[in-house]
């Protein structure tokens, strides 16, 4: 599969981007590759529902909702937050999951912790029989297999590699497809020291390092300094970042750059990896309180 990628430079560092973004609307990036396998894995079954958990502007949801209908299953939303129930036209991202035909189940923030549960599945078992549960961010061994097609052989010339982490899916693929030579620098979107263990479970080399600092305060936490990086960056390169995964790891990027943390010699190949279509959502939001929106005007 051939991806989109473009080159830019900044401060005299040659920065490779893979388009990942490009892959699908709205299935794209991660969820792409993280959805393909698991998509098989339930034909192969049988299964004729898939069931998956999110928040209000889940990149998930939406690319489970999509991948769905193209494929010809039926799919169920577990969503957090009982009171987005009369909210979905509201709602950029519900809106278009609910148009691909998924079906809603919202539940408070308190049952949402007990996803995982034996008795929580065992309920949903009960209420909509039989279905093929995707796990919340779709991580498990076969997204992990569908992330480790991200890297191709041209890619394996770079030394430092970088990339958004979220559930530590993504990176993990990438860390098991990356040569002895390469270095994978992962940038989470939210705090936590539990994203190294995550991804232990799943990365089988030890090439890898999280670079902390750019989560902005915290999952969905941004700022107007990051809007405006945001926004600068489109201006300059005509790439769209989102600001909850790509584009706080860009910010990362270009500050270590500044620092020399990257040697200029040194090619850097950044993955892009989607979640574009919760910048609308995002934006409302931002409006809501009176912050700078982004913008991807020419």
């Amino acid at each position: 599969m051939n991806v989109p990628e473009q080159i830019i430079t900044f401060e005299g560092v040659s920065i490779k981007i893979k388009r990942e973004d490009l892959l699908h609307p709205f299935v794209s990036g991660n969820k792409f590759r993280k959805l393909k396998y698991n998509l098989l894995e339930a034909k192969n079954q049988k299964k004729t529902v898939l069931l998956t958990f999110g928040g209000a502007f889940s990149n998930h949801i939406l690319a489970t909702a999509a991948a769905g209908f193209e494929n010809g299953f039926k799919t169920i939303g577990i969503i957090r937050g009982d009171e987005l129930v009369e909210k979905i036209n509201q709602n950029p991202t519900l809106k278009k999951a609910s148009e691909f035909g998924m079906t809603f189940e919202f539940v408070t923030r308190e049952e949402y912790r007990k996803k995982t549960s034996e008795e929580f599945i065992q309920k949903l078992t009960q209420k909509f029989g039989d279905f093929y549960l995707l796990p919340e961010g779709g991580t498990n061994d076969l997204a992990i297999k569908g992330c480790e097609e991200i890297l191709n052989s041209d890619d394996l010339t770079y030394i430092n590699v970088c990339c958004a982490v979220g559930t530590g899916g993504t990176i993990s693929g990438v860390i098991n497809s990356t040569s002895n030579v390469q270095k994978v620098w992962g940038f989470p979107a939210l705090k936590g020291s539990f994203l190294k263990e995550d991804i232990r479970k799943f990365a089988n080399k030890d090439n890898w390092e999280l670079v902390d600092g750019y989560d902005f305060g915290g999952y969905g936490k941004i700022s107007d300094e990051l809007i405006f990086f945001i926004n600068e960056f489109y201006s300059k390169y005509k790439i769209p970042l989102d600001p909850i995964y790509t584009g706080k790891m860009m910010f990362g990027v270009f500050e270590k750059i500044k620092e020399g943390f990257f040697k200029k010699d040194e090619k850097i190949l950044v993955i892009h990896t989607g979640g574009l279509q919760g910048i609308d959502g995002m934006n409302i939001a931002l409006k809501n309180k009176n912050f700078n929106t982004i913008q991807f005007n020419d």
